[in-house]
């Protein structure tokens, strides 16, 4: 399986795209920004775009989905607790000044122990309450895509609407502590890390 991280504004987000080489298919994990290069990196594979994984409904991670999906056809996936985040959108570009962006429809609404099929890989939807309320990561092949969950030595802000940090810590401790120490933790922003490293170094939790 092919890994590409795409750094995307407005504040740097790591956009993830995994593409399985054999059967030609590919999921996006969030979608910060509308990025050509995503396209051509899909066109120069063959694969095609099936789904959109949203870690979390915050602007900075779905801005480019709608044109994202206008251009692939691909499918939206969200927690349900995000979904009123999502519809509010613009209330958080209109505050930075950002232009407005397009809503996208959510094609499908995951819980906990969901497993999303990708080629022949099974993809594990653990939700992680604390950085907003449907905040989710993705478990795949030994790798876990955090969101804001889980940052290198640091964890997501819980200042906002829908954050607790009791939540975000109990999230961290129960979820994706008893992972394996050897996963390999891409996080929504900033370098990847592992468990076992958060486990020994990370001092928020």
């Amino acid at each position: 399986m092919i890994l590409k991280t795409f750094v995307e504004p407005p504040l740097d987000n790591n956009n993830y795209l995994l593409i399985d080489e054999e059967v030609k298919e590919a999921v996006l994990i969030d979608c910060s920004h509308y990025d050509d290069k995503i396209i051509k990196t899909l066109e120069e594979t063959g694969a095609k775009l099936k789904y959109i994984l949203l870690t979390h409904a915050h602007f900075d991670h779905v801005m480019g989905v709608y044109e994202m999906v206008m251009k692939t056809g691909a499918e939206v996936i969200l927690h349900p607790a995000d979904e009123l985040l999502l519809k509010d959108l613009n209330s958080f570009t209109f505050m930075l000044g950002l232009p407005a962006a397009n809503i996208p429809e959510v094609s499908r609404y995951v819980n906990d122990g969901d497993i999303i099929k990708f080629a022949e890989h099974e993809i594990n939807v653990i939700h992680t309450p604390g950085h907003t309320k449907g905040g989710v990561g993705y478990q795949v092949d030994g790798k876990l895509f955090s969101g804001d969950t889980l940052f290198k030595e640091s964890v997501g802000r819980t200042d906002l609407e829908g954050g607790s940090h009791a939540e975000l810590e109990h999230s961290i401790r129960t979820k994706f502590f008893t992972l394996p120490d050897d996963t390999v933790v891409y996080p929504g922003h900033g370098p990847h890390t592992t468990i076992g490293h958060e486990k020994k170094y990370n001092k928020f939790i």
